[in-house]
């Protein structure tokens, strides 16, 4: 029997429904994508880029409490998630734009 994404820490009924959309039903299915993958996933099935549902997703796989990522950790994971938004979810913006989120000139989307 396959456990629930539910049964991973700081993961709810939000999430496990978000996960379904993106074809991920389990607990084992997400373990073995791993957060990059499964957020990527998640955002090219709609789900709107947040960073905290990141590192709430990060720090669960990890057996951790989502409110445990501090300092250089949130910093690189911060970078790790822009990187993964860039590739996942920012797909058809000019040049131009892409150039001027990078230096924060455009809203986020």
């Amino acid at each position: 029997m396959s456990d629930p994404i539910s049964s991973i820490r700081n993961l709810g009924p939000a999430y496990e429904e978000a996960c379904a959309r993106a074809g991920i039903h389990t607990a084992e299915e997400l373990r073995a994508l791993g957060a990059d993958e499964t957020y990527a996933r998640l955002l090219k099935t709609g789900t709107k880029p947040h960073f905290i549902g990141y590192y709430v997703l990060v720090m669960g796989l990890q057996g951790r409490p989502w409110n445990d990522c501090k300092g250089k950790e949130k910093d690189a994971l911060r970078k790790r998630f822009d990187a993964l938004k860039a590739r996942a979810h920012d797909k058809g913006r000019s040049e131009l734009e892409d150039m001027l989120n990078k230096i924060g000139v455009i809203e986020k989307r």
